[in-house]
């Protein structure tokens, strides 16, 4: 409160001291501020006798002074408040100031202001005192009497006890009140009856009163009629009823009120009589007096408490209402803002979604729009490339290049060149990286077209008939042995006995598509298990919080977690399987570790062990727990350091929960797998199938080898798919938002509401969070699911077509039955394939046991043997076709303990040694398969007891598959991958040479045409004596041109410059064809031809080292399984000479190869030998005669290098057959001693040296043999077996014999191969040549034809020369221009003249012609110069004009001022055309005159006015009203001076003159102001000029718009006065002296009448809207002006505008009181101003010109 008054005091009062809360005791202590509060409210007169001192005398003086006027404003203040005061007692003052604070605002709300308080206040000032005294007198008095009373009523007062309640009383009030309502309820029916049949009466009172209208018209005879007597009876007798009712209802009524009245009077008698027996009880006894006070009080305060109760509780009910409806209020404004937030929450996500779709829309077309480009940019490279190549091949580009750049393109990669390769540094660009990839894509393509010959190395005709196999099916099946029997056995992952019915499938799509929804509504179908990988995770961490522990069969439990647990290595080539061991477990950051761990490579066996041994006892308590829980854990490991879980651990998880599932019961994923990565792993996981590595295979299995065997199966088998199917709920982004912000809105609406608000609003809010959560999680989510859709649904369509997509966008119901449909489909799918398996399997079973069957039939006795040869040969075959080893290529590292390369090598003297068992014995070191295949099964086929004699290699050989050492295949393979390896590079090498090669050849056949070319246009000097004879013929004197002998010693210059330039032409004819010859005896073409033969005699080497490396491995291979030792081949492999390129002798020692000495013929020695082929075409050139004898020399050479190494070859082969008869021989030589078998020397391991090989022989020459004899020999060396021998012998020695022959067929296989290759290359290597010389030999003939083509022309042009000289020689005529002679042009150089032209002729300026009676230009600027001096201003007198212009006419004296036609005007006449220019009855302006005498000039228009005006107002910047000459120029008028001017032939003729151009410069001189400099026109005022009109009003209307600047439409109701004026027209200028204009004029008019109907029609609502102000009206309207008479020495007077008064009265009438601007529509309404514009003359032109003008 004290604040509150503060701030009364403070702010609104504004009192002399400050004062707060704290002092506010000690500043109202003196009573001063309360006096200044009562004066400044005007109630305290004396405030001057005031004091602020603090002493008692002074605060006595201030308090009495106070208390009288506090008295009258109704406060209580006495001498014990004025104490308090004084005495700074807390909370006195600030009572007092409340109250006074009360009282002021009291009376001035009551308007009691000091005026009205001197009437309240003592009159006399003298009797304050006293007065004051009293009133405490009586205060005292009033207050004693008070207290008096209150003291007899506490005495009065007597504790008596409440009396118990009756029920009689009680009921008697209730009684009487009943009786009292019922009376009121009787009372109030009884007044409604009385008013109804008021109402009653007074209908009826009015509807007779209507019937006695209606009946007062009527006749007597009505009145009479009997029947309506009878009525007026029955009416009247009606009426008496109704009264009298009326009147008994009446005095019923009154005897009620009567009653009632009776009965209240009773009422009041009763109370007066109760209240005076009261009285007359309580006067008789003080006792029952007390007793009356008592009740009387009790009674008044139980009826103050009830009503205070009843006040309070309505207050209570009040609050509790309002609190509810605030609380009601609140929540649903709390919900429309909800509401709200959530409308603009999902536009947010909505525009947040479209901004991410158009960022990936714009990333998808950038990434588009780069590939499109570098598409574009290497189509530019492929075009550019073809055009360059176009010009260095003559437009002959080969199939070759074109080739090799379309594979280029195709593959992306660029053409041109981006680094060079030839000295590649250490570190590798990218550019270096490209060519790499360039190059080795060529080397790959010319391989296999090498290998395939195809293409370039097409077979052709004559070699198409003799082609032979193209794979040695022997050296392919010894390689596929070899490399099986290196590689360790994998067994094959076992598939179940019975397949399962139960189906498997995973349900796809975007969040919010319906997936749990539908998985829901199939689990209540379907006998199926849905699993969800969020539910999945969080059991398997619930599972680690309750430690799940193991059960008793840890065993039992092994296998399910090793399979739940896969984690597959991506190094490239080999998958692992690894479980999670407890030392990963115990390992930090172990999820992470897990991706990692499958890069590293493996530990060592020691360092596992010891790091096994550290931490067993660390996890012998985690190893207790399940699967799951480990996962569980791992995963909450991840989660609480914020990561996500790996892609492994979630497919551990879920695999473990499949394990779980029985095998019968089906399963489907929720949502799982997310990404591709997740597919991968869960696909391994499941089906034991890595997709990627089983790709690989099969491209390695595709790769080109030089041996293949055709037994073994290309193809890799497909893996089974982990699902049977995959649903997709395709569902649209917008439809995903739309659903979550449709679910959060159906959540937030069904939310339960609670009692406590406080609850509610924490639910809400926790509410919010989770829709918070999941709003930030729904864009990533659609995002992830796009980036990761397109790679999951290639997973699940290219091998197997398993993806079902199903339209999500439909409601639930629909949705479901879509699913549960698809479903049943898959199922019956599902059914039948399982079925069919189950038959296949029946069928095979049967098979099966039929073949046992028939195998277990005895066989025929004569051949016992034959079975168990059969059987041994085929074991190893059969053990080798393992399912796990096929596809397998060299390529492929082995993954068993296998030695390496040297210590194969180390150990190949030994392999005798070693070998384990006889040829029965174990093979591939003694493991063979548990189980085959049904494929391989199928294979095996009963082997006939007498099998048919078979060619070994063909499809019914049956290879020899007998044990070889295990040393064997560790070096073999390796042996043999060097020799592939060897022969592609050194193929592609060659290839590469000779690619390259040809671009060389290319270039330097451009270079040597450009050059060649370059040097026939080397520059010659035939000019400058051509130049010299035209100089010394030009410079003969004119005199001697005539002469004869004059032109005769011309005519013999001109010979001898002829002959001299035909010397010149000679001369370089010589130098060309030296040229020609040097390039010809140059050393490229020899030198390209012998490097290309160096090429392709390193394929011939390349075909040898393949052939003999292939022999010696057949060698070793077969000695080998025939338990020899490999023979030590030491002597060196052929060598196929190459060409020695360069002249040097060097011993051929130096080198390994051996070299050829190049022989290249001379062209002398040429001359002498016999022509035997002959390549060159058409007539014989003798220089090109050495290029054929060199390539006859080097055709020789090619072909005796071939025969030298087919001979070698041949030589090879029957020297390996010569060698197996040798030891065939030998070995049937009878001993004296007979050696062990070679079982028991296996099974007494005694290691025996082999008896010493018998000395290599030397190669013998056959008697030129045929390479099909070679067989024939081996068969002929017959096996001589004794009778003796046993059973076992014969068996050995067929086998022997297989062997033999097989070795021997894969040797002349590769011999008639490699034979047929080297003839091959023979004969590329000779067409090689051969267009070699063929396009040098074309371009050194080009060369030749371009010699003699420009020699011949070199000639004609000098015959040209020579035949214009001896033209102009007899013409007599000097040559001006150059003749020019280059080389082989001859041409006369019109650009250059040796004399200069003579001047032309001069064309004379245009002059202006008179016609028809017009003035010149130079005329009207005469005038004009001539009125400028009489008259400045423009205004001239009538007299004073036409004098002038009578001295003009008469006294004309040759000046030239007017047409001739104007010489004859009389005085008359000319008088008469000053009246028709004349301004007033006085003046003339002349500057109208000669604006209508330079008529003809285009009148222009309204518009046209208006628009010129508005292009001077743009360059009028400074809003002068003047312009220059320039800016005149610069804007120009309605019309140019740009005519069709036909500009005369003849050079002498002068230009027509441009009237209308000097028009334009005219007008600007007639109305400027050359006063100035420079001179300035007032365009305003030239235009009003040409607003002249033949209609005198159009001509004001036309000038009242360009004084505007706007368009002035014509009122309406304006007479047109064209009409009326036309026979003052007519009198003032007759037309019957232009009778031509008759009809013109009168069309004329007609024109104007039709346009002033159409503007009167087309005259706007806003029309006339502008204002115009005084100056404006006075400038259109010229009523006065400076006049100069024609006499000079005159008086010069002033004359005010006549109009300026009438001006200034009609704005006043208009209300413009200070000459204002007004509007136009209303000024022209004004009868002075109509009149005005019907009667001004200045803007009327004569019609006769202005219709001639038109």
């Amino acid at each position: 409160m004290s604040e509150i008054l503060c701030q009364w005091l403070n702010q609104e009062l504004k009192v002399s001291q400050t004062v707060s809360p704290k002092s506010f005791a000690k500043a109202f202590s003196s009573g001063y501020l309360i006096g200044e509060v009562l004066h400044k409210f005007a109630l305290q007169d004396d405030f001057a006798d005031f004091s602020e001192s603090r002493i008692s005398s002074a605060k006595l003086n201030n308090f009495s002074r106070l208390e009288p006027t506090l008295h009258l404003l109704g406060v209580q203040f006495d001498q014990n408040v004025a104490h308090n005061i004084i005495t700074e007692k807390p909370g006195a003052a600030t009572k007092l100031l409340y109250q006074l604070y009360i009282a002021l605002q009291r009376k001035k709300k009551g308007v009691q202001t000091g005026v009205e308080m001197p009437t309240v206040q003592p009159l006399m000032s003298t009797k304050v005192q006293n007065m004051k005294s009293e009133a405490f007198r009586d205060q005292r008095l009033s207050r004693r009497r008070q207290n008096e009373i209150m003291a007899k009523i506490q005495a009065a007062i007597i504790q008596i006890p409440k009396p118990a309640s009756d029920r009689t009383l009680k009921i008697l009030d209730t009684q009487k009140l009943m009786k009292k309502k019922r009376e009121a309820e009787d009372v109030a029916n009884e007044i409604k009856k009385f008013e109804a049949l008021i109402k009653k009466d007074l209908q009826a009172k009015e509807s007779a009163s209507k019937t006695s209208l209606d009946t007062a018209g009527q006749t007597t005879t009505d009145l009479l009629n009997t029947y309506s007597d009878d009525d007026y009876i029955k009416k009247i007798q009606k009426r008496l009823e109704e009264d009298a009712f009326a009147r008994e209802q009446r005095e019923k009524r009154r005897r009620r009120l009567l009653m009632d009245q009776l009965i209240a009077h009773e009422a009041q008698e009763e109370a007066y009589r109760e209240e005076q027996l009261i009285n007359r009880l309580m006067r008789q006894s003080q006792q029952e007096r007390r007793i009356a006070v008592q009740l009387m009080h009790v009674r008044h305060e139980k009826e103050v408490l009830w009503q205070n109760r009843i006040f309070r509780e309505k207050q209570y009910e009040e609050r509790r209402l309002k609190d509810f409806q605030d609380a009601l209020d609140r929540e649903a404004a709390l919900a429309r803002q909800a509401k709200i937030d959530f409308e603009e929450q999902a536009l947010r996500d909505k525009e947040i979604h479209e901004q991410i779709a158009m960022e990936r829309a714009q990333a998808r077309y950038k990434k588009h729009y780069s590939i499109c480009a570098e598409i574009l940019d290497q189509i530019l490279d492929l075009s550019t490339k073809v055009a360059d190549y176009r010009l260095l091949t003559n437009n002959l580009i080969p199939y070759k290049l074109m080739h090799d750049w379309k594979e280029l393109f195709f593959h992306g990669k660029p053409i041109y060149e981006q680094a060079s390769l030839r000295h590649l540094p250490t570190k590798l660009s990218a550019e270096h990286l490209v060519e790499l990839e360039k190059r080795n894509l060529l080397d790959n393509n010319d391989y296999e077209e090498y290998k395939n010959m195809v293409g370039e190395w097409a077979l052709p005709e004559e070699m198409v008939e003799n082609v032979p196999p193209s794979n040695n099916c022997i050296l392919g099946h010894v390689i596929h042995r070899l490399i099986e029997s290196s590689l360790p056995p994998q067994v094959e992952p076992t598939e179940p006995e019975l397949p399962s019915f139960a189906i498997k499938g995973c349900l796809l799509g975007k969040t919010f598509s319906g997936k749990t929804t539908a998985l829901k509504a199939l689990e209540k179908s379907f006998p199926i298990q849905v699993l969800s990988i969020d539910t999945l995770v969080q059991e398997a961490i619930q599972a680690f919080h309750d430690n799940e522990s193991v059960s008793g069969a840890q065993g039992l439990q092994k296998a399910p977690e090793e399979k739940a647990l896969p984690v597959r290595q991506k190094s490239g080539k080999e998958t692992q399987a690894c479980t999670s061991s407890p030392e990963d477990v115990q390992d930090v950051s172990l999820a992470e570790a897990l991706p990692k761990r499958e890069d590293k490579t493996r530990l060592d066996t020691d360092a596992r062990k010891t790091a096994k041994a550290e931490e067993v006892v660390v996890s012998d308590s985690f190893s207790e727990l399940t699967v799951r829980a480990q996962l569980g854990a791992k995963s909450e490991r991840l989660l609480k350091k914020g990561k996500s879980i790996s892609d492994i651990l979630l497919v551990s998880i879920m695999v473990n929960a499949i394990n779980q599932i029985p095998i019968h019961k089906g399963w489907i994923l929720d949502g799982f797998p997310m990404t591709l990565n997740q597919a991968e792993l869960l696909e391994e996981a499941l089906t034991g199938y890595n997709r990627s590595l089983i790709e690989l295979q099969g491209k390695k299995s595709q790769t080109s080898t030089l041996a293949v065997d055709p037994t073994a199966s290309k193809e890799v088998p497909r893996p089974p798919s982990a699902f049977d199917f995959v649903m997709l709920l395709d569902i649209s982004d917008n439809s995903s938002l739309n659903r979550m912000n449709d679910i959060m809105a159906e959540a937030f609406s069904s939310d339960a509401p609670h009692e406590d608000i406080n609850q509610r609003v924490a639910a809400k809010n926790k509410g919010t969070d989770e829709d918070q959560n999941l709003r930030d999680q729904i864009q990533h989510r659609i995002v992830g699911f796009l980036d990761n859709w397109p790679s999951l649904e290639q997973w699940f369509t290219e091998p197997e077509n398993i993806l079902i997509k199903i339209n999500a966008e439909v409601d639930k119901q629909s949705l479901c039955q879509k699913v549960k449909e698809m479903f049943m489909t898959e199922l019956m799918k599902k059914e039948n394939k399982v079925k069919k398996k189950l038959e296949e399997k029946e069928a095979e079973r049967k098979e099966e046991v039929s073949l046992t069957e028939k195998t277990s039939l005895p066989p025929p006795p004569p051949p016992p043997p034959e079975p168990e040869k059969e059987k041994d040969v085929h074991l190893p075959q059969e053990r080798s076709k393992t399912p796990a080893a096929k596809g397998k290529q060299a390529s492929e590292p082995p993954h068993g303990n296998r030695e390496p390369l040297q210590e194969g090598k180390g150990k190949k003297s030994e392999t005798s040694l070693k070998r384990k068992g006889s040829p029965r014995g174990k093979s591939l070191g003694g493991k063979i398969p548990l189980k085959k295949s049904p494929a391989e099964s199928t294979d095996v086929s009963p082997v006939p007891v007498v099998p048919a004699p078979s060619k070994p290699g063909s499809e019914e050989w049956v290879y020899v598959n007998e044990p070889i050492p295990e040393e064997i295949p560790s070096f073999l393979v390796p042996y043999w991958k060097l020799i592939e390896s060897s022969y592609i590079n050194s193929i592609k090498t060659v290839l590469r040479q000779l690619r390259e090669g040809q671009h060389t050849v290319f270039a330097y056949l451009y270079d040597i045409r450009t050059s060649f070319q370059q040097f026939l246009r080397r520059p010659d000097h035939k000019q400058d004596f051509v130049s010299q004879w035209q100089a010394d013929f030009n410079s003969l004197p004119d005199d001697l041109w005539d002469d004869e002998e004059t032109k005769a010693e011309l005519h013999q210059r001109v010979n001898d410059l002829r002959d001299r330039l035909w010397d010149i032409c000679d001369a370089r004819k010589e130098e060309a064809e030296q040229e020609r010859l040097d390039i010809i005896n140059e050393s490229w073409l020899q030198d390209s031809m012998g490097i290309a033969m160096n090429h392709f005699f390193s394929l011939m080497q390349a075909e040898m080292n393949r052939f003999q490396d292939t022999k010696r491995f057949l060698q070793d291979y077969y000695r080998a399984m025939e338990c020899k030792i490999p023979m030590d081949d030491t002597k060196r492999l052929t060598r196929v000479p190459l060409v020695q390129l360069d002249s040097k002798d060097i011993l051929e020692s130096q080198f390994r190869i051996p070299l050829v000495p190049r022989r290249s013929i001379s062209p002398e020695s040429a001359l002498s030998k016999p022509k035997t082929k002959s390549i060159l075409k058409g007539k014989i050139d003798y220089t090109l005669e050495s290029v054929e004898l060199n390539f006859e020399a080097n055709e020789k050479m090619v072909m005796d290098t071939w025969q030298q190494s087919s001979l070698a070859i041949s030589h090879m082969v029957a020297a390996e057959i010569h060698q197996r008869l040798m030891e065939e021989e030998k070995e049937n030589q009878p001993a004296d001693t007979k050696e062990k078998p070679p079982q028991a020397a296996a099974n007494k391991k005694v290691k025996k040296e082999p008896p010493p090989l018998p000395p290599q022989p030397k190669k013998k020459k056959e008697d030129k043999k045929g390479k099909g004899k070679s067989p024939p020999m081996a068969e002929a060396a017959p096996v001589v077996v004794p009778a003796e021998e046993t059973e076992e012998v014969e068996v050995k020695n067929e086998l022997k014999l297989k062997i033999k022959e097989e070795h021997l067929a894969a040797l002349q296989f590769e011999e008639i191969a490699t034979q047929f290759r080297l003839e091959l290359i023979k004969v590329k290597a000779l067409a090689f040549l051969e267009e070699l010389v063929i396009k040098a030999v074309d371009v050194y003939r080009l060369m030749e034809k371009w010699l003699g083509e420009r020699y011949l022309n070199e000639m004609a042009s000098v015959e040209k020369l020579t035949g214009v000289a001896r033209y102009h020689i007899e013409t007599s005529t000097k040559i001006q221009n150059e003749l020019y002679l280059d080389q082989e042009d001859f041409f006369i150089n019109g650009d250059i003249k040796v004399f200069p032209d003579p001047p032309p002729p001069v064309r004379p300026p245009p002059v202006e012609k008179e016609e028809n009676s017009t003035l010149t230009i130079k005329q009207l600027d005469s005038l004009r110069d001539q009125f400028l001096d009489i008259a400045p201003k423009g205004i001239i007198g009538n007299k004073a004009f036409a004098d002038i212009l009578l001295d003009l006419v008469t006294l004309n004296l040759g000046t030239n001022s007017f047409p001739s036609s104007w010489m004859h005007l009389t005085q008359p006449e000319l008088q008469e055309l000053a009246s028709l220019l004349v301004t007033n009855s006085e003046s003339v302006d002349w500057r109208k005159f000669l604006l209508v005498a330079a008529l003809p000039w285009p009148i222009p228009l309204e518009e046209e006015l208006l628009e010129t005006l508005q292009r001077f107002k743009a360059l009028d910047v400074e809003q002068l009203g003047t312009i220059t000459y320039e800016q005149y120029k610069q804007a120009g008028l309605w019309f140019t001076g740009d005519e069709d001017i036909k500009i005369p032939e003849n050079p002498l003729e002068p230009l027509p003159f441009n009237r209308q151009e000097h028009l334009i410069e005219f007008f600007f001189r007639l109305f400027a102001d050359c006063e100035k400099d420079p001179p300035q026109l007032d365009y305003t005022q030239m235009l009003l000029y040409f607003a002249c009109h033949p209609d005198s009003t159009e001509g004001v209307y036309r000038a009242l718009s360009v004084a505007i600047g706007t368009h002035v439409f014509q009122p309406i109701e304006m007479p047109n006065p064209v009409a009326e004026k036309t026979s003052s027209l007519t009198d003032m200028s007759p037309i019957e002296e232009y009778p031509e204009l008759e009809d013109n004029f009168m069309s004329e008019e007609r024109e104007l009448q039709e346009d002033g109907e159409e503007k009167e029609e087309e005259l706007p609502e806003n029309a006339n809207t502008e204002m115009i102000s005084m100056q404006t009206l006075l400038r259109v309207f010229r009523g006065g002006n400076e006049v100069l008479d024609a006499n000079r020495f005159a008086n010069h007077q002033k004359i005010e505008n006549i109009y300026l008064e009438n001006f200034i009265k009609v704005f006043q009438d208009l209300g413009s009181k200070n000459l204002e601007p007004v509007e136009v529509a209303v000024l022209l309404k004004h009868p002075f101003i109509q009149d005005l514009i019907s009667s001004y003359p200045d803007y009327k032109i004569p019609r006769r010109f202005y219709l001639a003008c038109s």
